[in-house]
């Protein structure tokens, strides 16, 4: 008895030296403390890779609610492997993942729950109807956080990549992270590895901060995007780390009618200090899913390596809307597939009930400040016929090709713009107006509830 006594207050005292070093360190990165506490231990979390702890995480964070509107609430997760299902976070409440600690989602589909799919898409990615809930969730909330001191989620995707490729999924694959309705969220200094699906998806939002991530996935692994803004307002990604098997960040907002009725765009979004590796995708990508329209994106200081393409725009008839006011700067590209690819006719569609006559318009595109080499081919740009994307400007560029690049370097249909100081030189559609005329990049903030 006298042992256990002695081992118990240990374990006290350890909890409130880690709780303690968290305070601090959230102290010192300028988000408010929280007025109270807790270690999944106390809820009975065990980290030892094997027990779930599923019902340990939904416990404390029940418990902890009641203290959302008395100064809020932090969750640590110690040292340790936490394996674990999905569980929904509360409102004005931080969740911090130690260091030394990994949450592995479990492979046991009984602890992922199935949920309707999104309003704005009408089905489920993967399959016909619902979706599996995200591993950590959330929907109506104010003020959460996400964060550790480079703490690690690793969802253990291989189970559900081996079930998409072979055609047995019932249900649209979860994401790691998957925060709906909110405002004022960041999700912060994390190692997230290994997803089923997408790893951050930020969807109906606003006030987000996305900051000091680093995301990781096989590069032939499916549907891996890395962080996915879906028709939210006033977003922030920054600093950043990827290496995927589809887009690092592809904005949406909608799949064809569903977006359209839904009819919430994605907006005042920034992207700062990228870098991103994704040999099959995009560094940055646009839709395709964009229907209830993009605008106003800006992003700089970007840096991809054996990437399929920089900047990359996906829509098509059916699509309807916009993806207008786009303005890139500051981007260095290695290793690329091509730097600059549109394309009018990404063809999927949620089912044949999409309307024929809902043409996207794509406008005011700007690039300028682009560095690239060992490139394949420049660009591909290719609008809707009858209906091209306007706008487009590209200025103070230079693309070093591969030694067996394409023999047509730009391939444009349907588009009209304009270039400055390009090379290699580009299509007629994009008119040279001669040296020192750069394209346009705002310097104006955004106003944003996210420190």
């Amino acid at each position: 008895m006298e042992m256990w006594t002695i081992q118990r207050r240990n374990q006290v005292l350890d909890t409130i030296l880690l709780l303690g070093i968290v305070l601090v360190l959230i102290n010192i990165n300028g988000v408010e403390s929280r007025k109270y506490s807790a270690s999944l231990t106390d809820f009975g979390g065990v980290g030892d890779g094997v027990t779930s702890n599923t019902k340990a995480f939904q416990a404390a964070i029940f418990n902890l609610s009641q203290y959302a509107s008395d100064g809020g609430s932090l969750l640590l997760v110690p040292p340790g492997k936490w394996l674990t299902g999905s569980f929904s976070l509360t409102s004005h409440f931080t969740l911090h993942i130690h260091k030394d600690a990994t949450l592995l989602a479990s492979q046991d589909e009984s602890e992922w729950a199935v949920i309707d799919p999104l309003p704005s898409y009408g089905r489920g990615r993967d399959a016909d109807g619902g979706r599996y809930i995200s591993l950590i969730f959330g929907t109506n909330l104010t003020d959460v956080v996400i964060t550790g001191d480079n703490g690690t989620i690793d969802g253990q995707g291989v189970t559900w990549w081996n079930k998409f490729h072979k055609g047995e999924l019932k249900y649209t694959r979860p994401y790691l992270i998957e925060i709906m309705y909110s405002n004022e969220v960041q999700i912060s200094n994390l190692t997230l590895m290994n997803s089923p699906s997408w790893n951050v998806h930020p969807v109906y939002s606003s006030n987000v901060a996305v900051q000091g991530l680093t995301i990781l996935a096989p590069v032939t692994s499916p549907n891996t995007d890395g962080i996915n803004p879906d028709s939210c307002t006033n977003t922030r990604i920054e600093d950043c780390y990827i290496v995927s098997g589809d887009d690092c960040v592809a904005v949406k907002s909608g799949w064809d009618e569903y977006g359209i009725k839904f009819g919430m765009p994605t907006k005042q979004l920034v992207i700062r200090r990228l870098t991103c590796i994704s040999p099959f995708s995009a560094v940055i990508a646009l839709g395709s899913e964009m229907s209830g329209g993009i605008e106003d994106v800006r992003a700089e200081d970007i840096t991809g390596i054996n990437s399929e393409s920089a900047v990359r725009i996906k829509t098509a008839v059916g699509r309807g809307n916009y993806v207008k006011d786009i303005y890139v700067r500051r981007m260095t590209m290695k290793t690329m597939k091509m730097v600059f690819w549109m394309a009018g006719n990404y063809g999927s569609h949620p089912d044949n009930d999409y309307d024929p006559n809902a043409i996207p318009v794509i406008q005011n595109i700007n690039f300028r400040d682009v560095v690239a080499e060992n490139v394949t081919m420049a660009a591909r740009l290719e609008g809707i016929p009858g209906h091209p994307f306007s706008g487009i400007c590209i200025s103070n560029t230079t693309i070093g090709l591969t030694q067996k690049p394409k023999k047509i370097q730009w391939n444009c249909t349907e588009i009209a713009g304009v270039s400055s100081n390009v090379t290699p030189q580009p299509c007629n559609l994009l008119t040279d107006q001669g040296p020192d005329n750069a394209c346009n990049f705002p310097e104006d903030s955004f106003t944003s509830a996210i420190v």
